[in-house]
């Protein structure tokens, strides 16, 4: 089976699985309305345990760009805010379903999350990105990339842009290869250094957070995506809760910290973002 064939009956599979888990998580109580949330007198929040630099632990207390944005948030609304920090894998369901009532994580802006889901302003340019090994010389651009084998995180926006690519190598004559899914990134970048991937898909963002920590082992490639963002998430619907949330941003860009922040984080700032964005 070719690499592009095997990545289409997976993401059959991955949408069959979707629907059969609809049935199970679509009727817990739905997403709690702003004013509802004043009168309970908080919000619950879920953020990523391993998704550096956004969020990720170090010496066991939350860091990372969104996290600090959290701080600030905690000061601007007039209720308290619960967070709570799990695997990627649970965080969009959790607000799908109401039991959170914002991804407080880099979310990236696709158009079937957009049909349960209400996304902020985005925070981020987020295009996607191929990393390989420096010690790989086989990997020089884009069309060496033909029949690899490639790692990418199950359930992410980076695994359903994947045709993307496989356009790119359509036009040398190339093909998608083997397409390996992982629970988290760290463990995608640690099978790519011991050769049992060729290169990982992440976004530009995350990759040169990786190659700076580690520019003896990884090397960044080139765009395998159009422009790409992400944003914070909330359960569709939820307009009043998107409009509180945009005006924070909205001030945070105003007196300049979202830029420090994106400088600190990220390396750069991204004073081009839209208000909105439609993938």
């Amino acid at each position: 089976m070719t690499g592009f064939k095997l990545l289409a009956r997976r993401w059959v599979l991955a949408a069959l699985a979707l629907t059969a888990a609809g049935t199970v998580i679509g009727t817990p109580a739905r997403a709690a309305t702003l004013e509802e949330i004043k009168a309970r007198g908080y919000m619950v929040v879920a953020t990523e345990d391993d998704y550096k630099p956004f969020e990720f632990l170090e010496d066991g207390k939350p860091t990372g760009f969104d996290n600090e944005l959290l701080v600030e948030l905690r000061k601007f609304v007039p209720f308290e805010i619960r967070q709570e920090i799990i695997p990627w894998s649970g965080i969009l369901a959790g607000v799908a379903s109401g039991k959170y009532d914002m991804a407080l994580t880099a979310v990236i802006i696709t158009k079937p999350r957009m049909e349960t889901l209400a996304f902020t302003t985005p925070i981020a340019d987020a295009t996607h990105f191929y990393v390989k090994r420096k010690d790989d010389s086989s990997i020089k651009e884009i069309k060496d990339l033909t029949g690899k084998k490639v790692g990418v995180q199950t359930g992410s926006a980076q695994l359903d842009k994947l045709p993307e690519l496989q356009v790119m190598l359509d036009k040398t004559g190339g093909k998608l290869g083997e397409v390996v899914q992982y629970g988290s990134y760290p463990e995608a970048y640690q099978d790519l250094a011991l050769g049992r991937l060729d290169y990982v898909v992440n976004t530009i963002i995350n990759l040169r957070s990786l190659v700076k920590d580690k520019p003896e082992v990884f090397e960044l490639g080139q765009a395998v995506s159009g422009r790409t963002v992400p944003a914070w998430a909330i359960k569709k619907g939820n307009t009043e809760l998107v409009e509180l949330i945009n005006a924070f941003l909205a001030e945070q860009k105003k007196n300049g910290n979202l830029a420090k922040l994106q400088e600190k984080w990220f390396g750069q700032s991204f004073p081009d973002l839209p208000v909105h964005f439609e993938p």
